[in-house]
Order: C-alpha cells, then structure tokens, then sequence
C-alpha cells in the first residue's frame, strides 16, 4: 500500500454519460505501492514504491479548482495579516488556517534538513491539503492541531471504490470489515502504519492529526531522492499521491496559485471547497456499516428548494425584487437580510518568547540529557501564544545531538504557549555548547541554552580476575590484569582509565621495577589512554619486570573517584 487518495469526478460533467465514463475512466486507475519499511523518528526509507497498489482505494476527494483571478502577490510567500471582511473570492481563497499552515511550512522545514535534495516546498502539501480534506474542513482542529470530528473515505468495500479488507482492526479508521481513507491528507490505514510520522513531538502517529499527516505526507512524497524542484520528479510525486491525471491537474493549480500568494487566517474559518456528485468527501459516524457488495451507492440529492415569495416593500425576509437593469436591492436598513459577517478574531501574534523551567541542562559523555530545553511564546499583553513554530539548534564545538541524529528541531506551541526541544544525546566531546531557541516569527529575539557534557564517571572500580600478581625478575607478569568500572552499580562503558606503578611511600612514579611496553618496546610506567568496552571491562596490557626485586603498587584511576591498587611482586624463584 502506499500513500493516499483514489480518482474522483471533478466539477464540470453535467451529464450522466459524461459522469459515468470519468468515473468508470478514473476508478480504474492506480497508484504507486509502498515497501513496509521502518522510518524511524522522524525520516523514511529512500525507497521508490512499486506500482499496481491502489493509493486510497480511490475514494472521493475534493474537486474545486482555484480561483481564476489569483490573489496579490504579496512581498513574502505569506501575507500574515490575513484578509478581512468583503476581501475578493480570490484573496479568501489563498487564506490558509492557522495550524494548517504551520503544519506544512513545518513539514517543509524539517524536509529541508532530513532530505534537503527533495527541495519540498510547503505549497505541494498546502495544495494536497486543500485537495484532499479543504485543509481540514477549513481548520476544524484543536490546539494541537488534531480534526476536531474524523475526516473519513467512503468504506472501500468494492463499490465503486477499491476492495481493501480491513487492515488495522478499525484503529484508525473505525471500520473494522473494510479500509477507509483517513485524516486531512487521507490515508489508508495500511499505508499510515508504513508513513506514520509524530510530526508534532507527541509521541503518537496519528493520522488525524495535521502535523504528523503534513510530515508523513512529505517524506511519501520525496520517496525514492526525488528532486521536487524539477518538474519529472513533481509530478511523479503528485501522481503516486493518486495516479489521476485529473488529480494531477487540479494539484498543480492550487500549488501555483498559493505559489502567487496565501495569508494565514484563524483556525475554523478557512474556505472549503465546493463538491459535486456521488463521489463528494464522506464522514461517517465513528462505527459505519459498510455497503453490500455488489451494490450502487445512492448519490446523495440536495433537498430542492423554492423561494419565498417577495413581500411588498422588501420586509418579512425572502429575496428582493430585481432592479429593472439587473441585480438585486440591498435590504432597507433594519429590515431582515443577509447579515454582514464580523471580521475575524486576529490570530495572537508572538512578541518574545522567555525560558519555561528547564532545570540544568547537564549530561555524561554518551547518555541523554534528563532535562529538555522549553521556551514559553507570549504576545505583547503577557498572554501566552499558541502554534508559534520554534526551531532548536545545537551550536558549538560538541558532537552531541537531538535524539533524532540531528543538530535542528523544530517544535510548535501548545495552549499554555510552550514548545519544548526533543532530548539531546551527549557525544564523547566533553565541555559547554548552546542549544538555540528560534521563533519562527519576524523582529522576535532567539533565546540561548548553556548545555554541558562531562566525562563518563565511575565509583567503583573492580578486579575481575583473581590471584597474586608475581613475575621473576627480567620476565613478564603471567596474568593479564582484568577490571570492571561500574556507577552505581552500572556498568560504565567508554571511561578513561589512567594506570599508573607508584611508591608506596610517596605515590610517585618510581624509576625502576614492573613496567609497561610503549609502540616501540620501551618501558613505560604510566598509561592515560585506557578506556573501558562496552561492558565496562578493561583488560591491561602486558606487564614486564626489571632486574629490580621488591613489592610495587600499581594505581588505577576513573574521573568520579574510583580507584584501585594492586600489588606487583618481583622476586627469583626459590
């Protein structure tokens, strides 16, 4: 299975032939499989699907095309300010919603990092989005940018559709005898379980949610290295979203139009496209009852209305007389009419952003930070803002990274206006470096965190192998040395080990007795780059004696404390 979304009827057929043969024409189509693969955090497989798998069981999508006369072009991709009240058919349609358009511009970002050769520009989702769902019902989603009621196919029972058994025991999708497309960007449950991302730092995949279906949508569609940025690979692309040359088309024109311009608008007043015909969007109840095989859907008829009838002076409601010349008569003041919709909330806008109780962001060489970095967005009154997109860099001289294998992130606020980074995963680079808080917001400053790695400690150091340590003089030392290095009780892999023969009296290092062999055979009394395995072993290497007899002391030592000594004895055999 692969991504997403089957062949629909644009607007347009007027007549019953023409619909049955675009239907017949495009249900029969097919899109790109995907190989089960494991993507892991938050990349995919480089994989190229193979043909001759249904994408969504080729259910319904929306068929809207944009409209003709496109919006202003405005200095910068987005024109945050929105559209107000009376704006043209055309500056309404380029308002995206809020999360929406978060999510997107935040799938393109973290695409421009995990696979930066895609060149993913976040309008391919935006018209995908738009296609698929109407950008989720025009922003029915809550803070954390989850559907507010499911977004479901038709049940792909055979009729009319693809016949996709049930894959994920009505998990996602609430059926459990047959698949249904899902979400904003409409997945097949069987293709979410190979895509799935957590696009939102949650935790969970969920196909409902616009963040983690923008993400999963974008790595499907940069499958394979494709290169966005050449038309072959684009459309390759749209067409394994759903191989329909009319999907194609329709794609395209809504990404060059919010190509020419788009702004964002509040969450639950974006426009949704029109439908038409049997094959319009479905949302069922969450338990559906799916269709017999073998039988025809109903299309669904609207309800025929007739006008009321015009009262006498435009009063009592109803339509109003047509002028003489064309058009109609506004309604007389306080007279009933079509009432004038208020202009939007304006969405809160960040104005700085502060830290949010992180604790000391410390680690040991080679573990994972406990503490992550948060900063907290608020607005020019104080209040908290959500949906602020802040990315995360990790700077300076270390090697360690977010848990994802990567020096970026990026996060989004919640209600309280909170995003946090993702762990950090200490190197064996040891020192203070910065992790970065950046609100993707013009004229809002970055916020700085001191991090800090220190070296693997140990408290106690152990002999693994038993009895006394004896050589004759001028011979070697039978008995290879063994020790472990554990931290409470743990073993501690990659500690620096500093072994070191010593006086008894003073602790110094002596000029005669057992020695150790450098690289070129010469004696050596003092080791410092000893390091534990994995299991936090350390064997010695070989020990020599010198003509000298006697009781020396070898030393070894681990940052945190842990020391050791053991007796060498040089003696001639009696």
């Amino acid at each position: 299975m692969a991504a997403l979304f089957g062949s629909r009827l644009r607007r347009g057929a007027t007549t019953t032939a023409v619909a049955a043969a675009a239907i017949a024409a495009l249900s029969a189509s097919q899109a790109p499989g995907a190989v089960p693969v494991d993507v892991g955090d938050s990349r995919a497989a480089d994989v190229t699907p193979p043909p001759g798998t249904p994408v969504s069981g080729n259910s319904s999508y929306y068929t809207e095309l944009p409209p003709l006369k496109t919006p202003a072009k405005p200095s910068t991709s987005i024109d945050t300010q929105g559209a107000g009240a009376g704006t043209a058919v055309g500056e309404a349609e380029a308002g995206i919603p809020a999360t929406l358009l978060s999510a997107y511009q935040r799938a393109e970002q973290t695409l421009s990092e995990t696979k930066p050769g895609c060149n993913l520009p976040w309008q391919l989702l935006a018209a995908i989005g738009k296609v698929e769902s109407g950008h989720a019902r025009g922003g029915e989603v809550d803070d954390n940018g989850t559907t507010l009621a499911p977004i479901r196919g038709p049940v792909l029972n055979g009729v009319g559709f693809a016949n996709i058994p049930d894959t994920d025991n009505g998990e996602f999708d609430g059926d459990t005898v047959y698949d249904r497309a899902v979400g904003p960007m409409q997945f097949i449950p069987a293709t979410w379980q190979t895509w799935g991302q957590d696009g939102n730092g949650d935790g969970r995949k969920d196909p409902n949610n616009v963040y983690d279906a923008a993400l999963a949508a974008a790595y499907y569609l940069c499958a394979g290295d494709r290169d966005l940025s050449i038309d072959k690979y684009l459309h390759q692309a749209i067409l394994g979203y759903n191989h329909s040359r009319e999907y194609l088309h329709t794609v395209l024109s809504w990404l060059e139009y919010y190509r020419n311009g788009s702004h964002e608008v509040p969450d639950s007043s974006g426009t949704t496209p029109a439908t038409t015909g049997p094959t319009a969007p479905v949302t069922p109840s969450p338990s559906p009852s799916p269709s017999a095989p073998g039988t025809t859907p109903k299309p669904s008829t609207p309800p025929k209305t007739s006008p009321a009838p015009t009262k006498p002076g435009g009063s009592g409601g109803g339509t109003t007389p047509t002028k003489p010349g064309g058009g109609t008569t506004p309604p007389a003041p306080g007279n009933p009419g079509t009432p004038t919709p208020a202009d939007p909330a304006p969405t809160p806008v960040a104005t700085r952003i502060e830290k949010a109780g992180t604790g000391t962001l410390t680690a040991v060489a080679g573990t994972r930070f406990a503490e992550r970095a948060a900063v907290r967005a608020k607005d020019a009154a104080g209040k908290p803002v959500a949906k602020t997109v802040v990315r995360f860099e990790i700077i300076g001289d270390t090697d360690a990274l977010f848990a994802a294998g990567s020096a970026t992130a990026i996060a989004v606020t919640g209600a309280d206006g909170t995003a946090t980074a993702p762990a950090v995963q200490a190197g064996e680079r040891t020192g203070d470096f910065t992790i970065r808080a950046i609100p993707i917001v013009s004229g809002v400053a970055s916020l700085d965190y001191t991090a800090t790695v220190t070296a693997r400690q140990a408290d106690a150091l152990v002999r693994t192998t038993t009895g006394e340590q004896t050589a004759a003089p001028g011979a070697e030392f039978a008995d290879r040395i063994e020790v472990r290095a554990t931290y409470k009780g743990v073993a501690v892999a990659g500690l620096a080990v500093t072994a070191a023969m010593i006086t008894a009296a003073d602790g110094t290092t002596p000029a005669a007795g057992p020695y150790f062999k450098d690289a070129a055979g010469e004696p050596l009394r003092k080791l410092t780059d000893l390091t534990t395995d994995a299991n936090g072993v350390l064997q010695l290497p070989k020990i020599f004696a010198d003509d000298a007899e006697g009781t020396y002391l070898l030393r070894l030592e681990t940052a945190g404390g842990a020391t050791l000594t053991i007796e060498l004895t040089v003696a001639a055999a009696s």
